[in-house]
This record gives C-alpha cells, structure tokens and sequence, in this order.
C-alpha cells in the first residue's frame, strides 16, 4: 500500500475466527517487486466491489497494543482511484501510540489525534463523511471534525494492520488486529 511500510501483504494473513476478522502481523522476510520485507502482514479491501460517495462508516477493532498504547500503525480507512487527488479518509490510523483520523488530499491533510486510551479492549472506530466535512467519532464520542480539502470522489474501504518504524508508537510482532464488523451506510 505504501512504500513506508515494514510489511508485505498476503491473504494468508487473513483469517475468520471466534467471529472476528483477524489481521496478522507476522515476522517473515518477503519480496514483491524486489523489495524485501521483513513482516508479512494482513489486509482487506473493498476496491472493485463497493464505493462510497459521502456516508457513515463504522468499525468495532481491537488494535494491537505495547501495554497502554497502541502498537504498529493499524487502520480503518477510505481511499479513492487516484490518490491524492480523490482523497484518503483517514477513520483510524494508529500513530505514536495514539488513535488518529484525517483527511488527505491535494489541500492537504488536516487530521488529529483523540486523548485517550483506545487500545488494549475493543472500540467503535467511525466517521460521518458529508459534502465539505468529516465528523469523527470513537467509542460514540465525537472526537474531531475536517472541513477543509474534503472531496466528493467515490472511495473504497480498506481495513490493515501495518507496521512503520517512523510512524508507529512501539513496533509488535507477531500482532493480531481483530475486527468484529464493519459497516457503511451511503447518504
């Protein structure tokens, strides 16, 4: 996904089990397109089956954690064909230890972080995505708002448990992120 990341991605990291999607993180050299990673990892996408213009959209994860923190770089995210122009909603996106929303596009990429502990224990992970603004709310609780550089493309859903050395709080492996469900309702 991302030429910073310390993984690869393989469906064999991409499980159903005890009723929840599992993500794994595993340590295992990997090369694709000649470049070797140390990590394989999970990821799954709903680009080329379903895209949203404007919607809600909700997940309930339990993100890997080094204690307090939140652990490797987890996410819950939109994406559009032709980034950044069509833009990246940003539902979750673990950095530093912390939970992070933002939206990137050619304006830029304004964004926070929530106080708070979300990791250790499951948590709701949702943002209102309408023309002109983002609300973002975690556990219920609106925790930030973007209305500038908003776009109107159609993005697709992607949720993966990524690791990044300059990007994460404190790197775990092997790690699990889990996924009870997630849901998508187009405005």
């Amino acid at each position: 996904m991302n030429s910073a990341e310390g993984s690869a991605y393989s469906p064999s990291q991409v499980t159903v089990g005890d009723g929840s999607l599992h993500l794994k993180l595993i340590q295992q050299p990997t090369t694709v397109d000649g470049k070797t990673y140390p990590n394989v990892s999970g990821l799954v996408t709903s680009n080329g089956k379903a895209q949203f213009t404007y919607g809600a959209f909700e997940a309930r994860i339990y993100t890997p954690s080094s204690g307090t923190q939140m652990a490797n770089w987890p996410s819950f995210w939109l994406d559009g064909q032709n980034w950044p122009t069509d833009g990246e909603l940003d539902v979750l996106e673990g950095l530093g230890g912390s939970a992070c929303y933002h939206f990137h596009s050619t304006a830029g990429g304004p964004g926070g972080c929530a106080s708070g502990t979300y990791s250790g224990g499951w948590h709701t992970f949702g943002a209102e995505w309408k023309q002109g603004s983002v609300t973002y709310y975690y556990d219920g609780k609106q925790v930030g708002q973007i209305t500038s550089g908003i776009t109107s493309a159609p993005m697709y859903l992607i949720l993966n448990n990524a690791i990044n050395p300059s990007h994460s709080g404190t790197n775990v492996v092997p790690a699990d992120m889990m996924v009870d469900y997630v849901r998508a309702w187009q405005h």
